[in-house]
Protein backbone atom coordinates (compact mmCIF):
# COMPACT_ATOMS: atom_id res chain seq x y z
CA UNK A 1 0.00 0.00 0.00
CA UNK A 2 1.09 3.28 -1.09
CA UNK A 3 2.43 5.82 1.89
CA UNK A 4 3.00 8.84 -0.10
CA UNK A 5 1.12 12.14 0.85
CA UNK A 6 -3.01 12.24 0.61
CA UNK A 7 -3.85 15.29 -1.28
CA UNK A 8 -6.56 17.41 -1.59
CA UNK A 9 -7.17 17.31 -5.52
CA UNK A 10 -7.11 13.56 -5.09
CA UNK A 11 -9.46 13.12 -2.36
CA UNK A 12 -12.08 15.46 -3.68
CA UNK A 13 -12.01 13.38 -7.49
CA UNK A 14 -11.63 9.79 -5.77
CA UNK A 15 -13.59 10.10 -2.57
CA UNK A 16 -17.30 9.09 -3.18
CA UNK A 17 -20.29 8.84 -0.83
CA UNK A 18 -20.25 4.61 -1.20
CA UNK A 19 -17.47 4.75 0.86
CA UNK A 20 -18.46 6.71 3.26
CA UNK A 21 -21.71 4.69 3.82
CA UNK A 22 -19.20 1.59 3.75
CA UNK A 23 -17.28 3.06 6.69
CA UNK A 24 -20.34 4.32 9.03
CA UNK A 25 -21.93 0.58 8.15
CA UNK A 26 -18.72 -1.23 8.78
CA UNK A 27 -18.24 1.06 12.50
CA UNK A 28 -22.31 -0.33 13.54
CA UNK A 29 -21.46 -3.62 12.55
CA UNK A 30 -18.04 -4.26 12.27
CA UNK A 31 -18.53 -7.21 10.40
CA UNK A 32 -18.23 -6.63 6.39
CA UNK A 33 -21.01 -9.03 5.68
CA UNK A 34 -23.00 -7.05 7.70
CA UNK A 35 -22.30 -3.91 6.28
CA UNK A 36 -22.70 -5.24 2.63
CA UNK A 37 -25.93 -6.35 3.54
CA UNK A 38 -26.98 -2.94 4.80
CA UNK A 39 -26.08 -1.28 1.80
CA UNK A 40 -27.36 -3.64 0.01
CA UNK A 41 -24.46 -4.72 -2.42
CA UNK A 42 -22.40 -8.07 -2.46
CA UNK A 43 -20.06 -8.77 0.09
CA UNK A 44 -16.90 -8.76 -2.30
CA UNK A 45 -18.12 -5.35 -3.60
CA UNK A 46 -17.91 -3.89 -0.33
CA UNK A 47 -14.48 -5.69 -0.04
CA UNK A 48 -13.30 -3.86 -3.38
CA UNK A 49 -14.66 -0.40 -1.72
CA UNK A 50 -12.78 -0.73 1.42
CA UNK A 51 -9.63 -1.75 -0.64
CA UNK A 52 -9.79 0.76 -3.10
CA UNK A 53 -10.35 3.30 -0.52
CA UNK A 54 -7.52 2.43 2.02
CA UNK A 55 -6.01 2.63 -1.40
CA UNK A 56 -6.52 6.17 -1.73
CA UNK A 57 -5.63 6.84 1.66
CA UNK A 58 -2.32 5.02 1.94
CA UNK A 59 -3.50 3.00 4.83
CA UNK A 60 -5.55 0.68 6.65
CA UNK A 61 -8.95 1.63 8.13
CA UNK A 62 -9.43 -1.70 9.97
CA UNK A 63 -7.93 -4.23 11.70
CA UNK A 64 -8.91 -7.70 10.41
CA UNK A 65 -9.57 -9.60 13.48
CA UNK A 66 -11.35 -13.37 13.99
CA UNK A 67 -14.44 -11.84 14.81
CA UNK A 68 -14.87 -8.37 14.12
CA UNK A 69 -13.12 -5.47 12.26
CA UNK A 70 -11.87 -3.05 14.63
CA UNK A 71 -11.12 0.30 13.34
CA UNK A 72 -7.64 2.03 13.36
CA UNK A 73 -6.37 5.46 14.75
CA UNK A 74 -7.11 6.39 11.24
CA UNK A 75 -9.60 4.70 10.30
CA UNK A 76 -11.82 5.82 13.54
CA UNK A 77 -10.82 9.79 12.51
CA UNK A 78 -12.04 8.57 8.71
CA UNK A 79 -14.93 7.49 10.06
CA UNK A 80 -15.48 10.49 12.05
CA UNK A 81 -15.43 12.37 8.91
CA UNK A 82 -17.64 10.27 7.34
CA UNK A 83 -20.57 10.68 9.65
CA UNK A 84 -20.37 14.06 9.69
CA UNK A 85 -20.47 14.40 6.30
CA UNK A 86 -23.39 11.91 5.76
CA UNK A 87 -25.61 13.77 8.04
CA UNK A 88 -24.86 16.95 6.73
CA UNK A 89 -25.86 15.50 3.21
CA UNK A 90 -29.25 14.22 5.13
CA UNK A 91 -29.96 17.54 6.57
CA UNK A 92 -29.11 19.06 2.95
CA UNK A 93 -31.50 16.84 0.88
CA UNK A 94 -34.18 17.02 3.77
CA UNK A 95 -34.40 20.86 3.34
CA UNK A 96 -34.35 20.41 -0.81
CA UNK A 97 -37.16 18.20 -0.71
CA UNK A 98 -39.22 20.79 1.88
CA UNK A 99 -38.41 23.44 -0.60
CA UNK A 100 -39.59 21.66 -3.59
CA UNK A 101 -43.10 20.71 -1.58
CA UNK A 102 -43.56 24.62 -1.09
CA UNK A 103 -42.37 24.32 2.49
CA UNK A 104 -40.63 26.87 4.44
CA UNK A 105 -37.73 24.87 5.27
CA UNK A 106 -36.91 22.72 8.29
CA UNK A 107 -34.43 23.51 11.81
CA UNK A 108 -33.04 20.80 13.55
CA UNK A 109 -32.20 22.21 16.76
CA UNK A 110 -30.43 20.09 20.32
CA UNK A 111 -31.38 21.71 23.50
CA UNK A 112 -30.89 21.12 27.40
CA UNK A 113 -33.91 20.66 29.76
CA UNK A 114 -33.16 24.21 30.77
CA UNK A 115 -33.79 26.08 28.17
CA UNK A 116 -37.41 24.55 27.97
CA UNK A 117 -38.98 26.04 30.32
CA UNK A 118 -39.40 29.69 28.94
CA UNK A 119 -37.01 30.15 26.19
CA UNK A 120 -37.20 27.49 23.28
CA UNK A 121 -41.06 27.05 23.42
CA UNK A 122 -41.46 30.94 23.92
CA UNK A 123 -39.11 31.18 20.98
CA UNK A 124 -41.05 28.43 18.66
CA UNK A 125 -44.45 30.19 19.39
CA UNK A 126 -43.06 33.65 18.16
CA UNK A 127 -41.31 32.08 15.18
CA UNK A 128 -44.54 29.37 14.13
CA UNK A 129 -46.63 32.80 13.79
CA UNK A 130 -44.31 34.40 11.20
CA UNK A 131 -43.24 31.11 9.35
CA UNK A 132 -46.11 28.58 9.83
CA UNK A 133 -44.69 26.60 7.65
CA UNK A 134 -41.53 26.28 9.05
CA UNK A 135 -40.93 22.59 10.69
CA UNK A 136 -39.12 22.01 13.49
CA UNK A 137 -37.10 19.34 14.94
CA UNK A 138 -36.89 19.45 18.48
CA UNK A 139 -34.63 16.96 20.98
CA UNK A 140 -33.79 17.08 24.15
CA UNK A 141 -30.28 16.20 25.29
CA UNK A 142 -27.40 17.02 28.06
CA UNK A 143 -24.94 18.98 26.69
CA UNK A 144 -22.42 16.59 26.37
CA UNK A 145 -24.81 13.98 23.89
CA UNK A 146 -25.63 17.54 22.25
CA UNK A 147 -22.00 18.37 21.57
CA UNK A 148 -21.79 14.94 19.67
CA UNK A 149 -24.31 15.47 17.61
CA UNK A 150 -23.24 18.80 16.60
CA UNK A 151 -19.84 18.24 15.98
CA UNK A 152 -21.77 15.10 13.79
CA UNK A 153 -23.50 17.63 11.76
CA UNK A 154 -26.87 16.07 13.05
CA UNK A 155 -28.49 19.58 14.49
CA UNK A 156 -28.19 23.43 13.07
CA UNK A 157 -27.00 24.45 16.18
CA UNK A 158 -27.83 23.93 20.11
CA UNK A 159 -28.68 25.06 23.33
CA UNK A 160 -26.70 23.94 25.91
CA UNK A 161 -23.13 24.54 28.08
CA UNK A 162 -19.52 23.54 26.60
CA UNK A 163 -17.99 20.58 28.89
CA UNK A 164 -14.60 20.24 27.74
CA UNK A 165 -12.20 23.09 26.63
CA UNK A 166 -11.65 21.56 23.54
CA UNK A 167 -15.04 22.39 22.35
CA UNK A 168 -14.07 26.13 22.09
CA UNK A 169 -12.13 25.59 19.11
CA UNK A 170 -15.02 23.50 17.52
CA UNK A 171 -17.90 25.84 17.88
CA UNK A 172 -18.68 29.39 18.62
CA UNK A 173 -20.74 30.09 21.69
CA UNK A 174 -23.22 32.95 22.38
CA UNK A 175 -24.20 33.13 26.03
CA UNK A 176 -27.67 33.47 26.33
CA UNK A 177 -28.33 33.63 30.64
CA UNK A 178 -27.31 32.59 33.56
CA UNK A 179 -28.90 30.10 35.38
CA UNK A 180 -29.68 29.21 38.83
CA UNK A 181 -30.26 25.68 40.46
CA UNK A 182 -32.64 24.54 42.86
CA UNK A 183 -33.23 21.53 45.00
CA UNK A 184 -36.40 20.16 44.62
CA UNK A 185 -39.00 17.69 45.56
CA UNK A 186 -42.94 16.94 44.98
CA UNK A 187 -45.07 19.36 46.68
CA UNK A 188 -45.75 16.69 49.70
CA UNK A 189 -42.66 15.99 50.49
CA UNK A 190 -41.33 15.43 54.31
CA UNK A 191 -38.63 18.03 54.01
CA UNK A 192 -40.56 20.53 52.92
CA UNK A 193 -41.56 20.45 56.52
CA UNK A 194 -38.40 21.91 57.90
CA UNK A 195 -37.48 25.56 58.35
CA UNK A 196 -33.35 25.18 57.65
CA UNK A 197 -31.70 22.37 55.83
CA UNK A 198 -28.33 20.96 55.41
CA UNK A 199 -27.11 19.13 52.93
CA UNK A 200 -25.53 16.87 55.24
CA UNK A 201 -29.84 15.84 55.46
CA UNK A 202 -29.75 14.88 51.94
CA UNK A 203 -27.35 11.98 51.21
CA UNK A 204 -29.56 9.21 52.54
CA UNK A 205 -32.07 10.02 50.19
CA UNK A 206 -33.13 9.04 46.68
CA UNK A 207 -31.81 11.47 43.83
CA UNK A 208 -32.69 11.79 40.34
CA UNK A 209 -29.60 13.38 38.63
CA UNK A 210 -28.29 14.31 34.89
CA UNK A 211 -25.87 12.05 34.00
CA UNK A 212 -22.58 12.54 35.14
CA UNK A 213 -20.39 14.16 32.50
CA UNK A 214 -23.49 17.02 32.67
CA UNK A 215 -22.40 20.45 34.30
CA UNK A 216 -25.34 19.67 37.13
CA UNK A 217 -24.34 16.75 37.93
CA UNK A 218 -20.73 17.78 38.34
CA UNK A 219 -21.50 20.79 40.66
CA UNK A 220 -23.68 18.45 43.42
CA UNK A 221 -20.42 16.51 42.86
CA UNK A 222 -18.26 19.50 43.92
CA UNK A 223 -20.53 20.24 46.55
CA UNK A 224 -21.42 16.83 48.32
CA UNK A 225 -17.39 16.38 48.24
CA UNK A 226 -17.05 19.98 49.77
CA UNK A 227 -19.67 18.81 52.80
CA UNK A 228 -17.29 15.69 53.30
CA UNK A 229 -19.88 13.37 52.02
CA UNK A 230 -20.00 10.13 49.58
CA UNK A 231 -22.45 10.95 46.56
CA UNK A 232 -26.08 9.12 47.25
CA UNK A 233 -26.05 5.42 46.60
CA UNK A 234 -29.74 5.47 45.37
CA UNK A 235 -29.51 7.22 42.34
CA UNK A 236 -31.78 7.43 38.98
CA UNK A 237 -29.95 9.59 35.69
CA UNK A 238 -31.72 10.61 32.99
CA UNK A 239 -31.53 13.93 30.69
CA UNK A 240 -35.07 14.02 29.79
CA UNK A 241 -37.39 16.68 32.44
CA UNK A 242 -40.18 14.56 31.61
CA UNK A 243 -39.67 11.60 33.33
CA UNK A 244 -37.42 13.60 35.64
CA UNK A 245 -40.86 15.21 36.53
CA UNK A 246 -43.03 12.13 36.73
CA UNK A 247 -40.53 10.37 39.11
CA UNK A 248 -40.52 13.47 41.44
CA UNK A 249 -44.05 13.45 41.63
CA UNK A 250 -44.92 9.77 42.36
CA UNK A 251 -42.02 9.42 44.75
CA UNK A 252 -39.89 11.24 47.62
CA UNK A 253 -36.77 11.56 45.50
CA UNK A 254 -34.73 15.14 45.49
CA UNK A 255 -33.27 16.80 42.39
CA UNK A 256 -31.45 19.11 41.66
CA UNK A 257 -32.40 21.39 38.63
CA UNK A 258 -32.43 24.57 37.09
CA UNK A 259 -34.72 27.13 38.31
CA UNK A 260 -36.30 27.61 34.74
CA UNK A 261 -37.31 24.09 34.42
CA UNK A 262 -39.15 23.91 37.18
CA UNK A 263 -40.32 26.99 39.07
CA UNK A 264 -43.61 27.28 37.47
CA UNK A 265 -43.83 23.56 39.14
CA UNK A 266 -43.09 24.98 41.95
CA UNK A 267 -45.33 28.06 41.70
CA UNK A 268 -48.48 25.78 41.18
CA UNK A 269 -47.48 23.73 44.21
CA UNK A 270 -46.71 20.43 42.21
CA UNK A 271 -43.26 20.75 43.66
CA UNK A 272 -41.45 21.86 46.46
CA UNK A 273 -38.14 24.01 46.34
CA UNK A 274 -35.84 23.29 49.23
CA UNK A 275 -33.97 25.71 51.35
CA UNK A 276 -30.44 24.43 50.19
CA UNK A 277 -28.58 27.18 48.60
CA UNK A 278 -24.67 26.17 46.54
CA UNK A 279 -22.10 29.01 46.57
CA UNK A 280 -21.22 28.12 42.97
CA UNK A 281 -23.67 28.74 40.03
CA UNK A 282 -23.52 26.97 36.01
CA UNK A 283 -21.87 28.99 33.64
CA UNK A 284 -24.30 29.77 31.44
CA UNK A 285 -26.31 28.44 28.85
CA UNK A 286 -26.65 29.42 25.10
CA UNK A 287 -26.78 28.92 21.78
CA UNK A 288 -23.92 26.77 20.06
CA UNK A 289 -22.83 26.69 16.35
CA UNK A 290 -20.20 24.41 14.29
CA UNK A 291 -17.94 27.07 13.43
CA UNK A 292 -18.24 25.50 10.12
CA UNK A 293 -21.36 25.58 9.15
CA UNK A 294 -23.26 28.51 7.40
CA UNK A 295 -26.25 29.35 9.34
CA UNK A 296 -29.30 29.04 6.81
CA UNK A 297 -32.05 32.31 6.78
CA UNK A 298 -34.21 30.51 9.20
CA UNK A 299 -31.53 29.14 11.87
CA UNK A 300 -30.66 32.96 11.81
CA UNK A 301 -34.41 34.02 12.70
CA UNK A 302 -34.51 31.62 15.39
CA UNK A 303 -31.17 32.60 17.05
CA UNK A 304 -32.23 36.07 16.77
CA UNK A 305 -35.75 35.22 18.40
CA UNK A 306 -33.88 33.92 21.67
CA UNK A 307 -31.69 36.91 22.21
CA UNK A 308 -35.19 38.56 21.80
CA UNK A 309 -36.92 36.45 24.26
CA UNK A 310 -34.52 36.48 26.47
CA UNK A 311 -34.60 40.88 26.54
CA UNK A 312 -37.81 41.00 26.96
CA UNK A 313 -37.29 38.53 29.89
CA UNK A 314 -34.65 40.88 32.02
Amino acid sequence: MRTASLTFQALSKQLKFRHLMLLDALAHTKNMRLAAEQMNVTQPAATKTLHDLEELMGASLFDRLPREMRPTELGALVISYARRALNDLERFVNEINVRKEGGYGHLVIGAIPASFGNIVTAAIKAIKQRRPLLTIKLFEQSSDQLLIGLEQKKFDFIIGRFTENRQKEIFNFESLIDETLWVVVNGQHPLLKKKKLSINELGDWPWILQPASSPSRQLMEESFSQAGMAMPANLTETPSAFPMLQLLQSSEMVTLQPRSAVSEYVKRGILGRLPIKFDRKLSPYGIITHKEDIMSGSAQEFIVTLHEIVRKMH
